[in-house]
């Protein structure tokens, strides 16, 4: 076939038959009743293949053109400055953290000891740089049924060694940016938000409408299938600050000095001509590091897909939205028996997913049971209670590593009685209607 073509013209046959092959076999299948409904599923379409066959052809196997593209294109959907795609959520999550052990940070490094205040329900790659890092997560409550950082007990969690506050927006709804960036700034601390769950969410901050991730200090994503846009595996740190960016990215690359990125060098013109720690002088600066850092860095196949999917963003988040609304809608005769979710205040949320809790853990299964039994998936707000879990055995016999403020009343009733079904932008609204029927059917 390709004999009497050119390598362009090959190239582009190829792509041209791969976005064939997509509309011919890869097209969302018509829902019938009965059918398996996901809390959540990929949406995709021609534009993610042939963007993933052309880098597949081109065969830059790591961070490449698509990369840039992506982090360009990611940061200025944002509106920051700067944005360095890694390989997962978790990661971005780790890189974030480790950023602010930096020693460039001055006084206001993160040191082993310091306290990070966070929540423990939700995810625990939140919590687990802090804890593999050697820093003390504070755990205060969430409020229901926001699900977020009850920010009542902020003052009540700080202390003299507190350095930072690390939280997620939960499942889409924004937490109390206002008063967890004021009660930062009062007390000179870092905020990461974990924006994993909550990608396209908008809240009012001082009179101005901002994306979700944005108002912190740092900000970061998940690019996993579930997540309101996918690159397979993926993940994504941001910042508006220089310095931050700076650390973020030599943490991302094993640590190193050099900011050149795969298969460029001397970017910076000195490679040799410098001085570094006790290194004889001009040691390769590709070579030297900064920092203990790690490979954190995607594919530009993953690269590729994420270019398609920022494109098709906007309807994502559109779409959630009208299926929240339409569940919301039809569950609100049920709201006697069901506590149904409440947006944060002055908050626009990106739906990741539609939170119930029940009047009690026996309601809780009942209702799990005939949701999974008619084909409908659901899934428990991650850890519920993440102290409660083997992984904080250790811990909590020693009773050192970690800090509780108060009680985790609410965290307990969500660990007993909170479960969540999805509104992924692939549903459509016979699936909405479906998933609504048999909730209001079994409800206690």
């Amino acid at each position: 076939m390709f004999a009497d073509m050119t390598e362009q013209q090959a190239k582009e046959k190829i792509l041209e038959l791969t976005a064939e092959y997509c509309r011919t076999y890869r097209q969302p299948k018509t829902y019938h009743d009965g059918d398996r409904i996901a809390y959540a599923s990929r949406v995709y379409d021609e534009a993610e293949m042939v963007n993933l066959v052309d880098s597949a052809l081109e065969f830059w196997l790591t961070s490449g053109r698509y990369t840039e593209e992506f982090e360009r294109n990611f940061a200025a959907f944002l509106g920051v400055k700067y944005c360095a795609l890694v390989n997962s959520g978790s990661s971005a999550n780790l890189n974030a953290f480790m950023a602010l052990t930096s020693p460039l940070l001055g006084e206001r490094a993160v040191k082993r000891g310091d306290e990070v205040i966070t929540v423990a329900a939700g995810f625990p790659t939140t919590v687990a740089p802090m804890i593999q890092y050697g820093a003390i997560p504070v755990f205060v409550d969430v409020t229901i049924p926001q699900y977020n950082i009850d920010v009542t007990l902020l003052e009540q969690a700080v202390s003299p060694k507190t350095k930072a506050v690390m939280i997620a927006h939960t499942l889409g709804n924004p937490f109390d940016l206002t008063a967890v960036k004021h009660f930062c700034d009062k007390h000179k601390l870092w905020l990461i938000e974990d924006n994993c769950d909550a990608l396209g969410s908008k809240y009012l901050y001082e009179g101005e409408e901002r994306y979700t991730g944005t108002v912190g200090d740092i900000g970061t994503s998940s690019f996993y299938p579930p997540h309101h846009m996918t690159m397979g595996e993926g993940g994504a740190v941001y910042t508006s600050n220089p310095l931050l960016n700076r650390i973020i990215r030599s943490f991302r690359d094993w640590g190193r000095d050099c900011v050149c990125p795969p298969g460029h060098d001397n970017l910076c013109g000195h490679r040799f001509d410098k001085q570094y720690g006790t290194l004889p002088l001009g040691y390769d600066h590709k070579y030297v590091y900064s920092h203990f850092g790690y490979n954190l860095k995607a594919t530009d196949l993953q690269a590729a897909i994420g270019c398609a999917q920022l494109e098709k963003f906007p309807s994502f988040i559109a779409r959630r939205r009208h299926n929240f609304d339409r569940l919301k809608a039809v569950l609100t005769p049920a709201a006697d028996k069901l506590i149904l979710p409440e947006p944060c205040a002055g908050s626009q949320p990106s739906w990741f997913g539609f939170l119930i809790t029940c009047q009690s853990a026996q309601a809780r299964e009942k209702l799990i049971i005939a949701l999974e039994s008619a084909n409908i998936q659901t899934r428990m707000l991650f850890a519920g209670n993440l102290l409660r879990h083997p992984c904080f055995d250790q811990m909590r016999e020693s009773g050192e590593g970690y800090r509780v403020v108060g009680k985790l009343k609410n965290t307990d009733i969500i660990t007993s009685q909170t479960f969540w079904v999805g509104v992924y932008p692939g549903m459509t609204d016979e699936m909405i209607d479906k998933m609504a029927a048999v909730i209001l059917v079994n409800c206690d």
